[in-house]
């Protein structure tokens, strides 16, 4: 029988009630084995007013009330984490032990928000006049949704849900459609935490509950993780109705390796942020700009470690890159390998015709690795979202930093040198919202913020960290005077307190 994902509505499953279904693959088979809900606009709505009802008191429930739920939640995750992986696994087809990362990573973001007391402490001034003292506090925004996406089905959801219940706010949760399972199990395990009946909700679906949660009026804010063109439509729309948005686009991620670098350090980097999780992510290396006499050697290097990459199901433990998403993806980053030659590049590796024994109608795709690419190219200017390096090569460190400038991309980047002069520089130089120095993939700790600039950042807030507690609320000042009990009452003054 095939298994059906259904929504999370008010604490409790909501089968699903438009009549459509869409279908879920195990990418290691091909094989459709869940169909999920999708809602409909009454679902939605549905949905909003749960997490609207649930505002009226979590809203103003206790700091000790949400971190003690959010403690039992955390234990529950790190108890689960296994199984959760596992589901992870089944639908997205990353290997398990990347699957466990993400679950790590996003137990970060519980930590914080565990914590969350420390950030939503307010100030005070006293006796800025006579008798006169201004606080500045932090309050809940009230229902805000979250639209994550397929790559990561645990670990973004994390690092949106736990900040903003913490803060006091009721959460509506459309996660992506193709792997959407973990998202109801991380619902199951807040209710055992004892989360209140609408705090957490989840609507599955496509562009009509997407559409359905930018335009409802009770939506306060919207945070979005995907594609650029996705998320320049979401902060475009949601901003039009008056909402506060967060929105991470996409990514071309560059390394640079100058001459003085650690080749064998840089080039396990380059295999590792390239490759890890089938390149699948939007903070992956997908561009290594090699400055001078290096490349051949570099190249050769990346080439050494690539080939020796064990590609299998995500469920067996020998495998270190699964299958992609869907075959639909799989065929379109094959393309630009494809297309690569003809436009200029050297292709080195070439990963389009790979399969798996036992898996033929798995969404295999192998590595590949192009040299020498033009920044004309396709490959190069595209955000492939697959296990595609594609190597550039540049005279001078100037020449390889106006490269990444160009570049309509700003999410993440990263030197390797043993000069910190010129790390220093390039920290302060290049235009992008991560930075890592002999670091390949530079994604901050939890109570640090994520999020680039230009077109991989749609808003004015990072993702977690003290950005996402700003996001997750809003600042009030109070300015208060108490009459001195000593004195007697003395008329009214309509006038501003004299400060002076």
């Amino acid at each position: 029988m095939t298994k059906i994902v259904n929504h999370w509505i008010g604490g409790k499953t909501a089968e699903g009630a438009s009549g459509t279904y869409g279908p879920v693959t195990n990418p290691a088979t091909g094989e459709v084995t869940t169909k999920v809900a999708f809602a409909s606009v009454d679902e939605v709505d549905a949905a909003v007013a749960a997490a609207k009802e649930a505002f009226r008191t979590w809203g103003q429930s206790s700091l000790a009330q949400r971190t003690s739920v959010l403690f039992k939640f955390r234990a529950l995750l790190d108890a689960h984490r296994d199984e959760i992986a596992e589901l992870i696994t089944a639908e997205h087809g990353k290997v398990h032990s990347d699957a466990l990362g993400e679950v790590a990573r996003g137990l970060e973001i519980v930590d914080l928000a565990c914590g969350i007391n420390v950030q939503l402490k307010g100030e005070l001034s006293t006796q800025v006049a006579s008798r006169v003292d201004v606080a500045s506090i932090r309050q809940p925004l009230g229902v805000v949704a979250g639209i994550t996406p397929f790559n990561f089905p645990a670990m973004v959801p994390m690092w949106m849900f736990p900040l903003a219940i913490a803060c006091g706010n009721t959460f509506v949760l459309k996660p992506s459609e193709k792997d959407p399972s973990a998202s109801v199990r991380l619902a199951e395990l807040l209710a055992e935490a004892g989360l209140p009946e609408g705090v957490f909700n989840v609507v599955h679906g496509d562009k009509v509950a997407v559409d359905r949660l930018l335009e409802h009026p009770d939506v306060k804010a919207v945070s979005f993780v995907g594609s650029t063109p996705i998320a320049r439509y979401i902060h475009a729309t949601a901003s039009a109705g008056g909402k506060r948005v967060q929105a991470l686009g996409g990514a071309k991620n560059h390394m640079l390796v100058l001459p003085d670098a650690d080749l064998d350090a840089a080039a396990d980097a380059a295999v590792s942020a390239a490759y890890g999780s089938a390149g699948e992510r939007c903070m992956a290396i997908s561009a290594v700009v090699a400055v001078g006499a290096i490349g051949d050697e570099l190249v050769e290097k990346i080439r050494e470690r690539a080939e020796k990459i064990k590609i299998g199901p995500g469920d067996d433990p020998a495998s270190e890159m699964g299958p992609l998403i869907t075959a639909t993806h799989r065929d379109k980053v094959a393309s630009y390998v494809a297309g690569a030659a003809d436009e200029g590049a050297e292709v080195v590796l070439d990963g389009t015709g790979h399969t798996v024994d036992g898996f033929e109608n798995g969404h295999w795709i192998g590595i590949s690795l192009l040299d020498k690419v033009p920044t004309t190219a396709k490959a190069y200017q595209d955000e492939i979202f697959g296990p595609v390096l594609c190597v550039l090569r540049a005279d001078t460190y100037e020449e390889a930093l106006d490269i990444v400038n160009a570049s309509p991309y700003g999410n993440g980047t990263a030197i390797f040198t043993r000069d910190g002069g010129a790390a220093r520089r390039f920290q302060l130089e290049v235009e992008a919202g991560m930075v890592g120095v002999n670091v390949p993939i530079p994604v901050p700790v939890g109570y640090h913020s994520f999020g680039g600039w230009k077109d991989s950042l749609f808003g004015d807030h990072h993702i977690y960290g003290n950005d996402g507690t700003h996001f997750y609320t809003r600042g009030k000042v109070v300015t208060t005077r108490w009459p001195d009990p000593a004195d007697a009452p003395s008329g009214v003054d309509l006038g501003f307190p004299r400060n002076h």
